[in-house]
């Protein structure tokens, strides 16, 4: 349960301000059509998270558990910083696949635009950090559904009333706390 607890709040603070939620919001006023775009984002985020979280388990085998302690602590720590760098989305990736309907191209958009995330690559880490793909996977993907799931049916209304710089805070706060929890091995703190 920890595992998925620590996944779901970890990635819906990381979302905030973050380019796909950013893409949320665009796609929700360029296409006007919530249910599409809302399983779009549900869609790609199990299928990126899923292999990014696979990928993480693969490691945590592969390094052994002292290298993969620091490997992973370091990471936590660098998610930290770049939690407090600002995203901007991509108008690229906003437009190139409109021919594939609103569906398509949110799946289509999403997927590429979580390729190489924040995100994403917190996906890799918990799964390697967890040991449980399924409670992280599906707790990432909550965090994401939690984060842009409101971005599409109420985009602008958020972001002007959202503080991001104190929402990117918080959570390289708490990417901080993971990281320093895992190199001095503090097993269950989160």
């Amino acid at each position: 349960m920890e595992a998925f607890l620590v996944s779901t709040g970890v990635v819906a603070l990381g979302e905030m301000g973050d380019k796909t939620q950013l893409l949320a919001m665009l796609l929700a006023v360029k296409f006007r059509r919530p249910a599409p775009i809302v399983l779009g984002i549900l869609v790609a985020t199990l299928v990126n998270h899923g292999l990014a979280g696979a990928l993480g388990e693969g490691v945590a085998r592969a390094l052994g558990p002292d290298v993969l302690r620091w490997v992973i602590g370091l990471s936590f720590i660098a998610m930290a910083g770049w939690m407090l760098v600002p995203d901007k989305i991509d108008d690229d990736t906003a437009t190139s696949a409109q021919r594939f309907g609103v569906f398509g191209t949110t799946v289509l958009t999403f997927f590429l635009a979580e390729m190489g995330d924040k995100t994403q690559i917190a996906t890799v880490a918990l799964a390697a950090r967890y040991h449980d793909l399924l409670s992280v996977v599906g707790g990432t993907t909550l965090g994401m559904m939690l984060a842009d799931v409101p971005a599409v049916f109420l985009g602008d209304t958020i972001a002007k009333k959202v503080s991001m710089p104190l929402v990117h805070g918080i959570a390289a706060l708490i990417f901080a706390a993971l990281g320093l929890a895992t190199l001095f091995n503090v097993g269950h703190l989160f």
